[in-house]
């Protein structure tokens, strides 16, 4: 008699479970993860073809808007000691909520005539919509430059900071200048100036070239 084949059966697997797991984890990173905080301050700047890129660790940029107002962001790193140190030296009323609010913050534009009414009340919704009305940079002999005393601020409680620019493209010369002189001023003659990406004017004969060199016939 021939045998009798038993019916093969396609094996299943129970999803629930996994599909479970995967929700809880996606749950649990939506609720744990720190959204980056918008800048107040945007900046149309200018475009140029260089394709390098910065990091934000270490990293001081300097932003001029198109009317010269000055915002300051620095690295997450290095703001919190930055602004302790600016407490010491000139006793600025921040409260621990106006503290938490600043070491979140991407970048500020407060004069510190005006950091009592910013960050010294412990209303955090007064604190978050209070206005940027610009870092002040004065060059003039005798008088206080506060761009230059964030930047020593910032040096002594990073060594390794890099300094940009990221300055609009409407911007008066003038404003430039000041900023520019204020990191020379410092003995930064070193830093970067951010800008937009636009198409190397040069790459189609750059392409053409590299496709003539691939397909030359090599020498014998």
């Amino acid at each position: 008699m021939p045998k009798v084949k038993p019916k093969r059966k396609n094996p299943s697997i129970d999803m629930t479970a996994m599909v479970d797991v995967a929700f809880l984890l996606l749950t649990f990173f939506i609720m744990s993860a720190k959204f980056k905080a918008s800048d107040k301050v945007l900046v149309d700047t200018p475009t140029s073809i260089s394709t390098s890129e910065l990091k934000d660790k270490n990293l001081f940029i300097i932003t001029v808007d198109k009317s010269g107002m000055v915002v300051v962001g620095v690295s997450q790193e290095t703001r919190k000691g930055m602004l302790e140190k600016m407490i010491e030296t000139y006793s600025l009323p921040v409260s621990e909520e106006g503290m938490t609010f600043f070491a979140n913050q991407p970048s500020f534009g407060v004069p510190l005539a005006e950091f009592g009414n910013w960050l010294g009340t412990k209303d955090l919704d007064k604190i978050k919509e209070y206005p940027y009305h610009g870092i002040p940079v004065n060059t003039e002999r005798g008088q206080v430059n506060e761009l230059k005393e964030w930047i020593n601020a910032a040096r002594r409680t990073n060594y390794e900071l890099r300094f940009a620019i990221k300055g609009d493209r409407d911007v008066a010369f003038e404003k430039m200048d000041k900023v520019i002189a204020t990191l020379q001023e410092v003995n930064i003659n070193r830093f970067n100036l951010i800008t937009g990406l636009e198409a190397d004017p040069n790459a189609p004969q750059k392409k053409a070239a590299e496709a003539e060199s691939a397909e030359a016939p090599a020498e014998k």
